[in-house]
């Protein structure tokens, strides 16, 4: 059997598709790790993911994650890794497009649960 050959995924593109805010799309998976788009504004609710690291992508605008420790902002270009288990909780004043790179499954109010809390595996 052949598989198919790799295609480009216009980043652009798929943010173009949603306008909802805090709600991350599959736009790609890799093993049992999800490539995730999501539009961010305002503040998110703290959470910690206690089994699993997180990676945040800033595609464009700009952002900041608050950790109950100090805060890292986040412009274009610009990526953080937050730990497993570390409390955190991203905020943006204008409207950011952010990827998000973690495991399968992983829910993205962790333990907090609450409003925010999107559903799982939505392509886009």
């Amino acid at each position: 059997m052949t598989a198919m050959p790799p295609a480009a995924i216009n980043l652009k593109d798929k943010l173009a598709r949603f306008g909802e805010h805090w709600s991350p799309r599959v736009i790609a998976e890799m093993n049992d790790y999800q490539f995730k788009l999501v539009k961010i504004q305002g503040e998110f609710v703290w959470h910690a993911h206690a089994d699993t690291d997180e990676v945040f992508i800033v595609i464009d605008g700009e952002m900041a994650i608050e950790f109950r420790d100090g805060v890292v902002p986040l412009k274009a270009g610009e990526l953080c890794v937050v730990g497993r288990g570390v409390e955190h909780r991203p905020v943006a004043t204008g409207e950011c497009s952010v990827m998000l790179v973690e495991p399968r499954g992983v829910i993205n109010t962790g333990e907090a649960g609450g409003a925010y809390t999107a559903p799982n595996d939505v392509w886009v």
